[in-house]
């Protein structure tokens, strides 16, 4: 008999991980480095890549630490 699977609830989901102020902050440094890329035309919008933090932490914006790979690439890493 297959198992009856769980609904997921989203709104508990995002007030327990993304609404927190951690999350919103480091969400904010991304997009950040991603605006800042566009602007000097080594992204474009709907290229399907992500910029990397090669240390994993999104913080840090210093150059030597971003790279730009594949959206499927970076979200693969572990």
């Amino acid at each position: 008999m297959p198992k009856k699977s769980k609904k997921r609830n989203y709104k508990k989901e995002y007030k327990k991980f993304q609404s927190s102020s951690k999350s919103k902050k480091d969400r904010a440094h991304r997009n950040k480095v991603r605006r800042y890329l566009l602007r000097k035309r080594r992204v474009k919008k709907g290229d399907k890549k992500d910029i990397d933090h090669l240390d994993g932490n999104p913080r840090n914006n210093a150059k030597r630490n971003l790279r730009i790979i594949s959206r499927s690439r970076n979200r693969a890493k572990k």
